[in-house]
């Protein structure tokens, strides 16, 4: 059964369930018909009384058995029963032999006595034996009538019956095969779309959505599905090609300048000191923007599984990153008021989301300027008093590898805010970049807090 294909299978099932109830309904009429019909013969057999005189004159003469004189229509058999089982046949066909239920009426254990026989020529019969003031002769009387016309026309419904359910099965089957076609329709065209896009891996193929029920479900499902891996790749070959374009200067950079050493070193013509000394700085520097890149890369390659947060003391995290910002930023001021503040995410990535933040504070920030950096009630706010963000620049900060104009002079590849906006959206949060009143970038980060709640720590300053 289950190699059968689905369509198969349900014209099977449905063809069965139809026989099943059909047969049953045909079985219950045949049933309550046969029942009806017994009924109605008994009470018939029951409301006959043949003449007494004819029966008394019948008993005198038994064992005669006499059989002239109309004592009842010519469809009855009437007979006369002793206690000893003796038999007188009054009028009938065939004698029809007593058996014990009728023998114990005569003998007056029962008062009547209903039940089939079988007459000496073969004849189906109904028998209804009863008590009556025969009784004082020595016999009872027994009317029976054959059971031919109610077992021809049990007969006849049973054939009728028996074709009624063909009929119904084969029409079930076809029904059946037809709801299977109709109802499977949307899933061969949703298994033809499939079949295409693992054929031609294009994903945007959709499925038209018809109707509210469980196949429009799927469709939609399907359609958001194959819309969500066509975004997903897109963004992956967009990664691919600007991964290459910005691995392409810090590596050009590199060439030429291990190219210079090399040309060096191979014609005995060494390079001036302070010259040598600036090429492996612009090395080393080449070599840090580099494995920044690859870093970013890293972080940015991660899938977005589902892990299980951790709580976080966002307040130690930014500590840490403070402590980080002041050694790539000597000469600037930062000034710090960090309240104590718990969330639910990983240690690792926020610390460095807030990194991202400050570096490009630092970054931006003019020669003994001052940063501010202020953590309360959820809110991390980032402060610089630099040249600021231009408005129309503000919607493209956090997309990835997007630098503004006037800092791609500046080292950096474009993808640190996009690495904190992704960091704070797995965390629940947000995050967004305004100018500052007065001048420079307010970077704002919120994080709802851990459902525990927290001890007091003192502030980090």
């Amino acid at each position: 059964m289950n190699n059968l294909p689905l369509r198969s299978r349900l014209t099977i099932l449905t063809a069965s369930a139809v026989a099943v109830a059909v047969a049953l309904a045909a079985l219950a009429c045949w049933l309550i018909t046969r029942n009806q019909l017994s009924n109605q013969l008994d009470s018939s057999l029951k409301a006959v009384r043949p003449d007494p005189t004819q029966l008394v004159a019948a008993a005198q003469n038994c064992p005669a058995n006499p059989q002239g004189g109309q004592v009842a229509p010519s469809f009855y058999t009437v007979r006369l029963i002793a206690p000893d089982g003796k038999v007188c046949l009054v009028f009938g066909d065939s004698p029809i032999p007593a058996t014990a239920a009728d023998i114990a009426v005569a003998d007056g254990r029962d008062r009547i006595s209903v039940h089939d026989a079988t007459a000496q020529n073969g004849t189906p019969m109904r028998v209804v034996t009863y008590q009556d003031h025969l009784r004082s002769i020595g016999f009872t009387a027994s009317v029976a009538r054959p059971l031919t016309e109610n077992n021809h026309a049990l007969d006849t419904l049973a054939w009728v019956l028996l074709a009624v359910t063909g009929v119904g099965v084969l029409g079930a089957a076809s029904a059946g095969l037809w709801i299977a076609r109709a109802g499977l329709r949307p899933v061969d065209t949703l298994t033809g779309t499939v079949e295409h896009i693992a054929r031609t891996e294009d994903l945007n193929v959709r499925i038209p959505v018809e109707g509210h029920d469980e196949i429009a479900r799927l469709s939609t499902s399907f359609n958001a599905m194959t819309a969500a891996l066509a975004s997903s790749r897109d963004r992956q070959q967009q990664l691919i090609a600007d991964a290459g374009h910005e691995l392409r200067t810090p590596l050009t950079s590199l060439r030429t300048n291990i190219e210079l050493l090399e040309r060096s070193e191979a014609t005995g013509r060494a390079l001036p000191p302070e010259d040598r000394r600036a090429l492996l700085a612009s090395v080393k520097a080449q070599m840090t923007e580099l494995a920044s890149l690859i870093g970013d890369l890293q972080e940015l390659s991660r899938p977005d599984a589902v892990r299980t947060p951790d709580v976080v003391p966002l307040h130690e995290v930014t500590g840490t990153a403070l402590e980080r910002a002041r050694l790539r930023g000597p000469d600037l001021k930062l000034v710090a008021d960090v309240r104590p503040w718990f969330v639910r995410g990983e240690a690792a990535a926020l610390e460095r989301a807030i990194v991202n933040l400050l570096d490009n504070a630092v970054k931006f920030s003019p020669p003994g300027g001052e940063i501010e950096v202020r953590l309360a009630g959820g809110q991390l706010t980032v402060r610089d008093h630099g040249p600021g963000i231009p408005a129309e620049e503000l919607p493209h900060v956090f997309e990835r590898f997007w630098r503004s104009p006037t800092a791609r002079s500046l080292p950096g590849s474009g993808l640190g805010l996009s690495i904190v906006a992704r960091t704070v959206q797995q965390s629940g949060g947000e995050v967004t970049l305004t100018p500052a009143p007065g001048g420079g970038t307010l970077a704002t980060l919120r994080l709802p807090g851990a459902p525990t709640a927290p001890p007091d720590d003192p502030a980090i300053t």
